[in-house]
């Protein structure tokens, strides 16, 4: 049995690895803003409390932490006897051959790490602050065109974090992880609606719209820039590939679109 520190615990695969590292008997220290454990990335001093005592870390960078305070993360979990450290990162960092320097403060600590790169969400289709509004709408405009993507299911993902926080084996790995195959975000929402009896639409938006409009429903403008440009990727197909992360951590096939869907639309999230 194992000690472990979830960071962003209330998080898409922060609430999934938590109860599946209890599952298998684990003790789990579920940290964030709001949980029992406090963990802020903006106060400090909330950092070697929720570290204490704590084998193996589960990190979740936000996209505003800056790399002095990745960096003092690292140092103070080392101090603090964490020996692994499983870090969510994203798909296609390395493609010039170098250490990104986002992950270089994990994969130079001398710690066991696992780093995990997932590709897009598949629950983003159903996450409310991010395409769900619009799902159910039943119009979603993005800059992504006609490009694919192999979105990923997030219960992947914890399945690989849970692997490489508990097992051997995944020392200095890096899991690059995809669906089994790429689909245009119009073949995601006709996959869709065909589950729920809906007719729903993808429409491409130019980039400089699509930011104008995201910062007209309160989404911060850097936000919505870097959004913009990461779809705009997909329309150029930057993203379309497969990944075999699922497969080299866990030995199976990664759960496919129509997987999650035939999960996702029992619970009804995309009735209006």
């Amino acid at each position: 049995m194992t000690q472990i520190l979830v960071l962003g615990a209330t998080g898409k695969t922060g609430s999934r690895i938590v109860p599946r590292l209890t599952s298998l008997g684990h003790t789990v220290r579920s940290a964030s803003r709001s949980a029992e454990i406090r963990f802020d990335w903006a106060d400090r001093s909330t950092w070697d409390q929720a570290l204490a005592g704590t084998e193996a870390v589960y990190f979740v960078p936000t996209e505003t932490l800056g790399l002095p305070e990745r960096a003092e993360l690292v140092s103070r979990a080392k101090a603090a006897g964490v020996r692994r450290i499983v870090q969510l990162s994203v798909r296609g960092l390395d493609a010039d051959g170098g250490v990104p320097e986002t992950e270089a403060a994990v994969r130079d600590s001398g710690l066991e790490w696992t780093m995990l790169r997932p590709c897009w969400f598949s629950q983003d289709f159903s996450a409310p602050d991010f395409f769900l509004p619009a799902v159910l709408a039943g119009e979603l405009a993005t800059p992504a065109g006609d490009g694919r993507e192999p979105f990923v299911d997030v219960e992947d993902i914890a399945d690989v974090a849970v692997a490489a926080l508990t097992d051997d084996g995944h020392a200095g790995r890096i899991y690059e992880l995809s669906g089994p195959r790429a689909i245009t975000f119009a073949e995601a929402l006709a996959l869709i609606g065909a589950a729920v009896g809906r007719e729903l639409h993808h429409r491409h938006q130019d980039p400089a719209d699509y930011v104008a409009a995201q910062v007209a429903a309160g989404h911060a403008i850097a936000d919505a820039e870097a959004v913009a440009a990461f779809l705009d990727g997909i329309r150029l197909g930057e993203d379309d590939y497969i990944s075999t992360g699922v497969q080299e951590a866990l030995g199976r096939a990664p759960r496919s679109f129509e997987d999650y869907v035939r999960t996702a639309a029992p619970t009804g999230v995309w009735n209006p």
